[in-house]
């Protein structure tokens, strides 16, 4: 019970986590700004995806 592991090392990958979902919220916004944009405008890409292979 003794040998726990330092909170130190937690702590430094809290910010980069932290980081990370406030840079994956901000794209899902952004995202979704556009798509309500296009569905504002009668855009045909609203919803759909245009690359086909």
């Amino acid at each position: 019970m003794a040998d726990k592991p330092t909170p130190t090392k937690g702590a430094k990958t809290e910010p980069s986590r932290d980081e990370r979902l406030k840079a994956a919220l901000k794209a899902n916004l952004a995202r979704r700004k556009a798509q309500a944009r296009a569905r504002a405008e009668g855009g045909v890409a609203a919803g759909k995806h245009e690359e086909q292979d």
